[in-house]
């Protein structure tokens, strides 16, 4: 059925659903600019795997931040945001898809079984990144965070198997949430269309200099490689 504008609203009139998007947006951005100035340069090594969910983000284009921006400062607001999205679709879920509402129980009830869960309660800027470092070659851990929980959610018992029908109605209640999903995320984009000159002005501010003293540092580097001091090296040979 064909959607229309209430007519007896004034132009330009939203929703208060819609208004309540603007505002859950608004305040994750105010928090990502409170946390921005405590950002510093990482100086352990990068990793090689690419982040799902920053890699190519709408989002993230949305607000401006490219990839000529560090990848911390782009998760720290990627994550915010995937907030607003997941409480949306778990609204949506809860009033609209009962199957996938009483799957997602059942995953709460078994995730809260398990005696160790070192992925939850992180904050923003470290949610969805890997547990533990890249290996490094011919030094192994002793231990890993992430086979720490494999071990834990071992001893849990797994879900009970679903029969085909149930699979099918539950496939296709995953993907009218997956729709609402899309449907929130472009009315998020298009929200943080309006933030971007205070958040592109906070990157030039914090992040930018501290960019620019890293390649300064490295361009005095490569351009006196030894010590200024030393006297060639090879007198006495």
């Amino acid at each position: 059925m064909a959607q229309f504008r209430d007519l007896t609203q004034p132009a330009g009139y939203r929703c208060p659903v819609e208004r309540s998007l603007d505002t859950q947006v608004s305040q994750a951005v105010d928090a990502w600019l409170r946390w921005l100035p405590r950002w510093q340069p990482a100086t352990h090594r990068g990793r090689v795997a690419p982040c799902r969910l920053c890699l190519g983000s709408p989002v993230l284009s949305a607000a401006g931040l490219g990839a000529d921006v560090p990848h911390a400062v782009q998760h720290g607001l990627s994550v915010r945001v995937k907030t607003i999205v997941d409480r949306a679709v778990a609204d949506y879920t809860s009033r609209n898809l009962p199957m996938l509402q009483a799957e997602l129980d059942q995953q709460a009830a078994r995730n809260r079984a398990r005696s160790y869960r070192p992925a939850e309660d992180l904050d923003p800027e470290f949610e969805g990144l890997p547990l533990d470092p890249d290996p490094v070659p011919g030094a192994p851990f002793l231990f890993t965070l992430s086979g720490l929980a494999a071990e834990a959610d071992a001893d849990v018992p797994a879900l009970p198997p679903l029969t085909e029908e149930a699979k099918a109605a539950l496939r296709q209640e995953v993907g009218l949430a997956d729709d609402y999903a899309n449907m929130v995320g472009r009315e998020i984009c298009s929200v943080l269309l309006h933030h971007r000159l205070r958040i592109q002005t906070a990157v030039a501010e914090y992040v930018e200099p501290q960019i620019s003293a890293m390649l300064e540092e490295l361009t005095r580097s490569l351009d006196a490689p030894f010590d200024p001091g030393a006297d060639g090296g090879f007198d006495g040979l």
